[in-house]
């Protein structure tokens, strides 16, 4: 009878242990065709308000993991380690926290937050295929490397604003690896949800989608020359030292330290897809006193 009853007993556990495993494998399976399915919408819904996809196209539907919360401190948060995005929960369907709202329903604002930490993304994308795969397509080298001559140039030494209001009153940095690498990735976030902001602002001032031709870049040089003389390209980075983190969580760049024209141009090209003649009148529109000094191998290495 003890060894029936042993018989049974082990005859349940790897009954009950299987369907577990396999409750474990099909809830495993739903969550990647719900990822992959929401990813397929973003996409989709993208190309309806005809909003820039091609750096959304290199990145893997489920590399970025999509979560809602209240936020109240800042208006987004992506982690790279975790290929994590937090959004606030307005920026879920019907505020339920669950899926990304569709981009149809999303305010200029919402779709310039999201498009800025989608960009965070795929900087985090780029990171990990050069890092740890060595696997990169030409223009994804080619942008990282570009990313990290600037890095090295331009955010090892900054101009910051100690006090955010006061935009003329400035103080030189020496910035660590990681807070260089952050100043620069949030800089050129700031300016991918302001290009995002204005292409939506453009189709709904004119009723229909913009084409980016020769006509459309004058429009879009004045935007940048008017924001670009605001000092509205700044980026920031989070101090690594206590002391001065206690004193400020944040650091915002100075006007001086902003996004160049030549960044603007290689994220226009690589991240964007610009066309060819358009970018050509673009840069054309700018003198000598809007290029940056930097090149290849110039810069303080901290």
């Amino acid at each position: 009878m003890k060894y029936v009853m042993i018989q049974w007993c082990l005859a349940w556990y790897c009954w009950f242990g299987s369907v577990g495993f396999a409750d474990v494998s099909l809830a495993s399976l739903h969550e990647r065709e719900s990822t992959g399915q929401s990813w397929a919408r973003l996409l989709e819904g993208a190309e309806r308000l005809h909003l820039p996809t091609k750096f959304l196209r290199a990145l893997p539907s489920g590399f970025v993991h999509f979560e809602f919360d209240d936020l109240r401190t800042y208006a987004a948060e992506y982690h790279p380690g975790e290929h994590r995005m937090l959004l606030n929960r307005t920026m879920s369907l019907n505020a339920a926290g669950r899926v990304l709202k569709p981009l149809g329903r999303m305010t200029h604002k919402e779709l310039e937050v999201l498009y800025h930490e989608l960009f965070h993304a795929y900087m985090d994308y780029l990171m990990v295929r050069d890092i740890q795969f060595g696997v990169s397509e030409h223009h994804l080298e080619s942008l990282v490397r570009f990313a990290k001559e600037q890095r090295m140039c331009r955010y090892g030494e900054v101009m910051i604003t100690p006090i955010v209001q006061r935009m003329d009153e400035v103080e030189a940095r020496y910035l660590t690896e990681a807070e260089s690498w952050e100043a620069l990735n949030e800089t050129w976030a700031v300016f991918v949800g302001w290009v995002v902001w204005n292409r939506v602002e453009l189709q709904q001032q004119k009723g229909k989608s913009i084409v980016l031709g020769r006509r459309d870049a004058a429009q879009w040089v004045e935007r940048f020359k008017g924001a670009f003389e605001k000092g509205e390209f700044r980026g920031y980075y989070v101090p690594e030292e206590p002391d001065e983190r206690r004193l400020a969580q944040k650091r915002y760049l100075a006007k001086s330290s902003q996004l160049s024209l030549e960044e603007a141009i290689t994220l226009m090209e690589q991240v964007f897809g610009f066309p060819d003649d358009f970018v050509q009148v673009f840069d054309a529109a700018f003198g000598p006193i809007w290029r940056s000094s930097c090149s290849a191998g110039e810069g303080r290495e901290n």
